[in-house]
């Protein structure tokens, strides 16, 4: 594995590790890197979608508060919508999706949501 694969997992790892997300400027101090290896690690992995960061303030100083991305989630986010989980999902019906009256309310929920 190279040197900056390497990094990025050990960052990623990191983030993932605590659930409230990491400051930046503690990162590149817990992994015994400079900053400035550290912004274009944490670029990597904004590309990536594997974490957010926000701009913040910690112990006085100007920092980002750093996120992991938990991409499970991510990929169930499409199937719900105001709470209710979308009814094709597990169906076993043998129903033609245009006429599936479950189908229908959900997707009506789905507009109201892009109104």
């Amino acid at each position: 594995m190279g040197y900056y694969k390497l990094l990025k997992k050990q960052a990623l790892d990191l983030i993932k590790s605590k659930e409230d997300g990491v400051y930046q400027n503690s990162l590149w101090k817990e992994m015994n890197i400079d900053s400035r290896k550290c912004s274009r690690i944490i670029s990597y992995l904004i590309k990536d979608g594997s974490i957010t960061r926000e701009k913040t303030v910690f112990n006085g100083a100007r920092t980002y508060l750093l996120k992991a991305i938990e991409k499970e989630k991510e990929a169930y986010r499409s199937l719900i919508t105001k709470d209710v989980f979308s009814p094709c999902a597990g169906c076993k019906k043998a129903c033609q999706p245009e006429y599936c009256n479950s189908l229908t309310e959900w997707i009506s929920l789905l507009d109201a949501n892009t109104s």
